[in-house]
């Protein structure tokens, strides 16, 4: 929402500085967005006279002026090659040192093909006033006196301009007035009291007869639509002080006509329309549209019209869209001569998902899907009238009301004490009545003989402009925005006794020990976007219809995400584009195998590339490049199950991991054959091509809520067992069936005697010679024993070694090799 400091003094008397009404604006919830001062961005540009306009002896194109930018003083010679400049001209001029917005360079005294130029003369896109570029400013000759002085103050351009933000619960702030309320209501100035408009209701009945059908007031779309004829207008250019306005505020000056509806659109948040009556045929109507119908709008481009849209239409079809673009066929032109004025109301919900359907983003949906004064149907109507009589002439007829206005009137019992119980500010009770009565609602007399310990409670009723408020915590809210937040006491929380009990679930000490756990391996953490598209979806495993967007920000941004990998491998791409071919990335976040509650799931993933490895060295002399494989993201998977508090030797190694990796150098942690705790393993090659990733690339994915839940033991930590003496090693040589896995091994190994035995490590496997022929391999182990409190004697070390092979042997069937 744009207006000018004039215009908002047009409305409130106020002796307030620009800056002290910007900083209030944002302290009362109108965020102020920009403030533009015309005054001070073009103060060195000045008006000036062409004495005399010569050809450049050197150059076709080029003029050589002298310019007079002062009376009184000698001229300056100015190198210029706009086609439009001549002798006795008035033009905008531009001295040395002068910064030109619109190109962005500052003028410096060089020549121009042999002759210095001493300034420039500048055009309306040059000093960003508009596009045209094509020659330079015309002065109009009525400012022939003012030659010397600046530009933008001789032709009423240095009016400040301010933009707020308005939130979509404030629709009363789509007009300079609800603005003003606002201020006046914060003290700093006074609201100027509502001009009552002229008698404009004309003697004769309207010839263009206004209907509201039964399809639009019974669904709600349009309950109200009033019309009025003027005859006879003369049609042309709006005065200078609209089109200044309307050119401050950005928007384009069309007619006066037209100019009249958008001036009262910003100045009071009632959008109006204007038919040129000529071109209607029979009746004017709102109504729902119908399926196949379409018309062309003001911007040029056709639009289709379906059955949930509310479109004004006479009887060859739609005129327009209700609240929110009128036709080309119907629009008002300097040659009009007979109008017909629309002041309705229309359905919030229905406008916005109308122009949301349509892509129309226009100054009227913006103000009616957030919801106009329905009471300001018939003064609208009456001041576009009085304004049109005023500037084109014309006669009216009596004003046509179809429909009925939509009574919104409602009251709220406020407890004024209410305020304090909420916000903890001791405001008095006569601040909150005057507070409400600024900002418009309508407020009960005081208890005669009230409490001085109570306040009585209040009845108000709510402006029909402030749709918004509906109970006694909106009433507190006005009233705090108004006081300020900065008013709000800052209170300390009650410090409790003792020590505080864990705030943290179970799921968030989860994802804070995986991302601690991989950031200390090295890998650094990513956050990408939930939303992926449709076709890496499906390459991942999802791409189910239930998980598309139906409003996606874009193409690439169209279905939720099956896995968190989707978005680490594009990562990981982007990075490889860059030439950053080593990369190891992780997040830890939700994704989605469905639409339900229960499929969303939280995982811990990682991506490694090239050389990205735990134990590789990457490009150094002293060591090969160690590409990454299928144990470096097994390690990265076991290291977060460890930091999770699970022992992953408990769990089965299994080949079973999902189609995005690859079907020989992957696996699964599982936890029984259901539970699946991660998967890990090289990317397929087809998602490694139709990414465009080229060498090795490894991944995990750790299922946080398929662990088990973390068994408590106490906050009491369990005694630090360690001994001082030696570990020693034996080693194992088993000859068994070449599809047992070796992790079957190592867990039979370690339940031989948990006492004693604490770790073992798998460090040869040979598949060759006649162990191949046979379908058999050897699997050699090293097992670490740790004695407690004494040595082991060869005895004690032998038992264990056969408690190891026992227990080999049982669970795989594999044999010690002689």
């Amino acid at each position: 929402m744009k207006f000018t400091l004039s215009w908002l003094k047009d409305h409130l008397e106020t002796s307030a500085s620009l800056d002290e009404i910007a900083t209030r604006l944002s302290a009362i919830g109108l965020e102020v967005e920009s403030v533009t001062d015309p005054a001070a961005e073009l103060a060195a540009f000045t008006i000036a006279r062409v004495l005399e306009a010569k050809q450049h002896p050197n150059a076709d194109r080029l003029r050589v002026l002298q310019v007079e930018i002062e009376p009184g003083k000698p001229p300056m010679e100015v190198v210029c090659g706009a086609p439009n400049a001549r002798a006795g001209m008035l033009a905008v001029f531009a001295p040395l040192g002068t910064y030109i917005p619109g190109s962005g360079i500052t003028l410096e005294k060089k020549p121009v093909r042999g002759v210095v130029s001493n300034g420039m003369m500048c055009s309306a896109a040059e000093l960003q006033l508009s596009t045209e570029s094509e020659g330079i400013i015309e002065v109009e000759d009525v400012h022939a006196d003012k030659v010397g002085t600046r530009y933008v103050a001789a032709i009423g351009l240095d009016d400040p301009v301010i933009e707020v933000k308005l939130t979509p619960n404030r629709p009363d702030c789509t007009g300079v007035r609800g603005i003003a309320r606002d201020l006046a209501a914060a003290g700093l100035g006074t609201l100027k009291a509502w001009q009552d408009i002229a008698a404009v209701e004309g003697d004769k009945a309207s010839p263009v007869e206004v209907i509201v059908d039964a399809s639009a007031r019974d669904t709600g779309a349009c309950p109200v639509f009033a019309g009025r004829y003027v005859s006879g207008v003369s049609n042309g250019p709006s005065p200078d002080w609209i089109q200044q306005r309307l050119k401050a505020i950005g928007q384009r000056p069309i007619n006066a006509l037209v100019d009249v509806t958008n001036y009262i659109s910003n100045d009071l948040g009632r959008p109006l329309h204007v038919y040129d009556a000529d071109k209607l045929t029979g009746a004017v109507r709102a109504r729902l549209g119908n399926a196949g119908e379409s018309f062309m709008g003001l911007d040029g481009k056709d639009y289709a019209v379906d059955e949930t849209m509310c479109v004004i239409a006479d009887d060859n079809g739609p005129l327009g869209l209700g609240g929110i673009m009128g036709g080309e066929a119907s629009g008002a032109t300097e040659a009009t001569r007979n109008v017909l004025i629309e002041s309705a109301w229309f359905d919030p919900v229905r406008t916005a998902i109308t122009g949301r359907k349509t892509g129309l983003v226009t100054d009227a949906r913006y103000r009616f899907e957030r919801g106009v004064d329905p009471q300001s149907v018939m003064p609208g109507l009456d001041l576009a009238t009085d304004m049109i009589l005023s500037i084109c002439g014309g006669t009216p007829s009596r004003a046509t009301l179809a429909g009925a206005v939509p009574d919104t009137s409602r009251t709220i019992t406020f407890d004024p004490a209410r305020v304090a119980e909420m916000t903890g500010c001791d405001i008095p009770e006569a601040e909150v009545r005057r507070t409400l009565s600024a900002l418009g609602f309508q407020l009960s007399a005081p208890a005669k003989g009230k409490s001085k310990d109570k306040a009585a409670p209040i009845t108000v009723g709510v402006p029909s402009w402030r749709p918004d408020v509906h109970g006694s915590a909106d009433l507190v809210e006005e009233v705090i925005r108004i006081a300020g937040l900065d008013t709000i006491p800052s209170t300390p929380l009650p410090r409790l006794s003792g020590v505080a009990r864990p705030v943290l679930t179970e799921r968030q000490r989860r994802v804070r020990r995986a991302r601690r756990a991989l950031a200390a391996r090295g890998l650094v953490e990513a956050i990408t976007w939930s939303f992926i598209p449709k076709s890496e979806a499906e390459m991942l495993g999802g791409g189910a219809a239930a998980l598309d967007l139906s409003n996606p920000i874009s193409v690439d941004m169209s279905s939720m995400r099956p896995s968190l990998l989707a978005g680490l491998l594009t990562a990981a791409k982007r990075n490889r584009n860059r030439g950053i071919d080593d990369v190891a990335l992780f997040e830890v976040g939700q994704a989605y195998r469905g639409a339900a509650p229960a499929d969303q799931y939280t995982s811990a993933a990682g991506v490694r590339t090239g050389s990205a490895a735990l134990t590789g060295a990457g490009r150094h002399w002293s060591a090969k490049e160690a590409a990454v494989g299928v144990f470096d993201a097994k390690a990265d998977a076991i290291a977060v199950l460890g930091a999770l508090g699970f022992d992953a030797s408990k769990a089965q190694v299994t080949r079973d991991a999902a189609p995005t990796y690859h079907p020989g150098r992957s696996g699964t942690l599982k936890l029984g054959p259901k539970v699946v705790l991660a998967q890990f393993g090289e990317i397929h090659p087809r998602i490694t091509a139709a990414l465009g990733l080229d060498g090795p690339v490894v991944a995990f994915e750790v299922f946080l809520e398929a662990l088990p839940p973390e068994k408590r033991k106490g906050r009491a930590k369990p005694q630090l067992a360690e001994s001082n003496l030696m570990a020693l090693t034996r080693d194992f040589a088993f000859v068994l069936d070449a599809k047992v896995p070796a992790g079957d091994v190592v867990r039979a190994a370690l339940g031989a005697d948990k006492a004693l035995i604490r770790s073992i490590n798998v460090f040869d496997v040979f598949e060759g010679g006649k162990l191949a022929e046979e379908g058999r391999k050897s699997l050699a182990i090293e097992v670490t024993l740790q004695p407690g409190e004494q040595a082991l004697t060869d005895k004690e070390i032998d038992a264990v070694s056969q408690k190891v092979i026992a227990a080999v042997a049982k669970a795989t069937g594999g044999e010690i090799r002689s």
